[in-house]
């Protein structure tokens, strides 16, 4: 992943379950809004309201979404998608650095 360049950042912090996910809010030129952070080691359920794909940075999660059975991985450079008004279970072992790009 390379820097993203021309981007307006909210300087606060967005943190979820007691600090267990951090991330922050940016813009880019075009307007397009996403969040970048980070998910410590943990098991936590997230809800959707827009679209969103989950790319990951660095580290590395498993993931289910609404609906599903089955446990995925997602490492560097990999990416899963979440449909709007949905849910996700996440687990993560090690810190995993993620960009949300909302759909």
């Amino acid at each position: 992943m390379s820097p993203i360049a021309n981007v307006t950042l909210n300087p606060q912090a967005n943190v979820y379950f007691g600090g267990k996910c951090v991330s922050h809010s940016f813009t880019l030129a075009d307007g397009t809004q996403k969040s970048a952070g980070v998910v410590l080691p943990a098991e936590l359920t997230f809800n959707t309201g827009a679209a969103e794909i989950m790319e990951c940075v660095a580290g590395g999660c498993e993931y289910r979404l609404a609906g599903s059975d089955g446990w995925q991985k997602s490492g560097p450079g990999e990416r899963f998608e979440i449909p709007a008004n949905s849910a996700f279970d996440i687990r993560v072992a090690e810190a995993y650095h993620y960009i949300c790009h909302y759909a």
